[in-house]
């Protein structure tokens, strides 16, 4: 695997053979292992195991017929906004091509030979030029590209139509102008509705970008609030957000609390709470308090910087349709030009007529224009994961969407990918005191503890508090002491108590007979048992039964799958029981419990084995290897960066609906690259048998030309209003 990769912006490209080529140049480049370039951002990533020097990368592309700059320069503004050069080509054209129009309509006139001359003259040298800059170094290569194409086309139209003219001068000759003037207006006229369309695409990372604060209000000891240079920021800083405005940085609130927007992050729709040891993340929009954040992360290090950069990646490297594509692209151009060629001489020795034979070969050059080959599928691949990206959905690369679609299994994970991931508390069952106090004394003894279990106790005692439904005070506990793997014991209110499991009773004499078989169904179904007694009195109080609760949202995402004939498994480390319960309550039929790390690997090898496409959803480090191991690795970003670092999708919020939404806009987006490759073929394959049998003149030609790399990018750019399905209902 290569160690370095350097971006380059690639100037000249107009075509899918414009992109065979640069690739083969660069990949010529001595330390290159492998150079992809994309014709729709103009850019070409290159792959090294060693740094490699610009210099290098240049004179290859030089070379090649094309121009390089490093990537963060913009691309190069012509001279002349390409908007008004296809104003005043089209003035110019237009007066050419009003004697076809009203000979249509009965009304038959002809310009002057000298003022047709002058009028076509400027679009074929002037606007035309870059058409011939770019076919000369094409040929000096001995290549071929659209440039080329248009380039020996218009100038065989435009040469035919001066020799008519000054061979006969006064006489009536039917001239060429308006052929060679219209279709280098009407290639124009594509690029540059092309070049808009394609700004749109790249709206999803200009909008990620656009999310980063320029400043950030540091508070730090001695000194008062000021803004500083996000590039100052440092680690450690604590950053003050005020209402209203966009987080700066990565971090954890260290003080207040508020409500946080991060919906053009994560996809989330409704704004999070936020309050001390909260994590917040760089670009989102604070609510309605003051935060003070303590940065963990800035520069590059950022969710939001990773973000941009997954999304990059996805739309700079090729799906394996494309690598066929540009093969066939490569060989594309030459094969037109022998067409073109046969076009002429068949048509001349048939006929005779060397005038019409040279028409219909300029109209064979100009509808064979591969331009819309070259843009099928990155246009497609950058509509559609941008469009993910905003709901929250990152696709590492293009190989992903071709593999997701294909997708008939889906492994989860249980903890924390389709539960919640920390354990509430389920049950109360009292022994001979009321429910209430027994809450109210685990609560006492487990008031200062951290453990999970704790949390649980804790919280459903607030909940009750809030309510109004008791116990609103518990009492204090003294002389609290752990008891390693078994539980704790505390004084309370004179009464020692114990709390724990079933092996700290047996040890302390506690009889559980009385709640035996309540204890043991709840483990069955899933429970975790923890026990409360009087350790004074000997005398059993009750019992407290622990769950991790499913997720609001996962029985709606298995139906989903179910839906769409996917088959789901789940595979934990947790027990049978606990497995069974989730299982069983979400509609998942297929369970493996109590797996370690290399064991969920084993079981999705054994599912691919058997000719399943699976894909693995997970959260935490110990589903690593599986994510790995399966076709497509799908992660949940509330969990850890291994894990998101060996997954090839990326869910920004924790709601397993994302799994279905994931393969429904890869399964969209592969649709519309078979789509726009079906169009792109179908302009090419009609229009050149057409234009070689004398029914397609150049002008129509090259309006179709135009008109396929348009619709192209115009069926792609249809990607941009899906949304996930929850999001569609609301």
């Amino acid at each position: 695997m290569s160690n370095y990769q350097q971006t380059v912006r690639i100037g000249g490209m107009s075509c899918a053979s414009c992109v065979a080529r640069v690739e083969k140049a660069l990949a010529a480049v001595p330390g290159v292992g492998r150079a992809t370039v994309n014709i729709a951002t103009e850019t070409a990533r290159v792959e090294s195991e060693a740094p490699l020097e610009f210099n290098q990368l240049l004179q290859a592309v030089e070379k090649a017929g094309y121009e390089a700059t490093p990537a963060p320069v913009p691309a190069k503004r012509p001279a002349i906004p390409e908007g008004i050069a296809v104003l005043v080509a089209a003035a110019l054209s237009l007066p050419l091509l009003a004697p076809m129009v009203l000979g249509w309509l009965g009304t038959h006139f002809m310009l002057d030979a000298r003022l047709q001359w002058l009028l076509a003259t400027p679009v074929q040298f002037v606007f035309g030029a870059r058409f011939y800059r770019a076919g000369w170094k094409a040929a000096k290569n001995l290549a071929g590209n659209m440039d080329l194409l248009v380039a020996l086309g218009t100038s065989a139209a435009y040469g035919l139509s001066v020799y008519l003219a000054l061979s006969s001068p006064g006489a009536a000759h039917h001239l060429y102008f308006e052929a060679s003037a219209v279709v280098i207006t009407l290639v124009l006229l594509g690029k540059w509705l092309e070049a808009r369309a394609k700004s749109q695409t790249t709206s999803a990372i200009r909008a990620l970008q656009q999310l980063r604060p320029a400043t950030a209000r540091v508070r730090r000891p001695g000194e008062s609030d000021r803004d500083v240079a996000m590039q100052e920021v440092m680690p450690g800083d604590l950053v003050v957000v005020r209402p209203g405005e966009r987080v700066a940085v990565d971090g954890e609130v260290a003080d207040g609390s508020s409500h946080v927007d991060e919906s053009l992050i994560t996809g989330e729709s409704l704004p999070v709470a936020r309050h001390p040891g909260s994590r917040v993340t760089g670009g989102s929009i604070n609510g309605e308090g003051l935060l003070i954040v303590r940065t963990t992360a800035v520069g590059t290090e950022t969710t939001l910087s990773r973000i941009i950069r997954l999304v990059e990646d996805a739309q700079a490297v090729k799906a394996p349709v494309q690598r066929l594509v540009d093969r066939v692209a490569e060989v594309f151009v030459p094969v037109v030009l022998v067409l073109a060629a046969l076009t002429f001489f068949g048509w001349w020795f048939a006929g005779g007529d060397a005038e019409q034979a040279l028409i219909n070969a300029v109209a064979v050059l100009v509808i064979a224009c591969p331009c819309a080959l070259g843009l099928a599928t990155p246009a497609a691949i950058m509509a559609g994961t941008g469009v993910a990206a905003r709901h929250g959905i990152l696709i590492k690369d293009a190989e992903v969407l071709e593999l997701a679609r294909q997708v008939d299994t889906v492994v989860f994970d249980k903890t924390g990918t389709l539960t919640q991931g920390r354990p509430v508390l389920a049950a109360l069952v009292p022994h001979g005191v009321a429910e209430e106090r027994l809450l109210a004394l685990a609560a006492a003894i487990q008031h200062n503890s951290e453990h999970t279990l704790a949390r649980a106790v804790l919280d459903a005692a607030a909940a009750r508090t809030v309510a109004g439904t008791a116990p609103a005070g518990f009492g204090t506990a003294s002389s609290v002491s752990a008891l390693p793997g078994r539980g704790m014991s505390a004084v309370v209110e004179g009464v020692e108590l114990l709390l724990g499991s079933s092996r700290l009773m047996q040890e302390r004499g506690i009889d559980i007979a009385p709640l035996a078989q309540r204890a043991q169904d709840l483990e069955a179904s899933g429970h975790t048992i923890s026990w409360l007694a009087d350790a004074s009195a000997q005398a059993l109080t009750g019992l407290l039964a622990f769950a991790d609760q499913p997720k609001p949202t996962a029985r709606a995402a298995i139906a989903r799958l179910h839906a769409r004939g996917i088959k789901p498994v789940m595979l934990t480390g947790d027990n049978q029981g606990s497995a069974n319960a989730i299982a069983s309550a979400l509609g998942i039929q297929s369970v493996q419990a109590n797996l370690l790390p290399d064991g969920k690997t084993a079981a999705i090898a054994g599912l691919k084995s058997g000719g399943r496409n699976v894909a693995m959803v997970g959260d935490g480090i110990n589903d690593a290897p599986a994510l790995a191991a399966a076709h497509v690795g799908i992660a949940m970003s509330t969990g850890t960066d291994v894990a998101m670092h060996a997954a090839g999708i990326t869910l920004m919020r924790g709601d397993p609906q994302l799994v279905a939404d994931a393969i429904d806009i890869s399964a969209r987006t592969f649709s519309k690259i078979r789509q726009n490759l079906f169009w792109a073929f179908i302009y090419n394959l009609a229009g050149i048998p057409l234009a070689a049998f004398g029914l397609l003149n150049p002008v129509f030609a090259g309006a179709a030309m135009a008109l396929s790399s348009v619709s192209v990018i115009s069926n792609a750019l249809l990607l941009r209003r899906w949304a996930p399905a929850n999001d569609a209902k609301e």
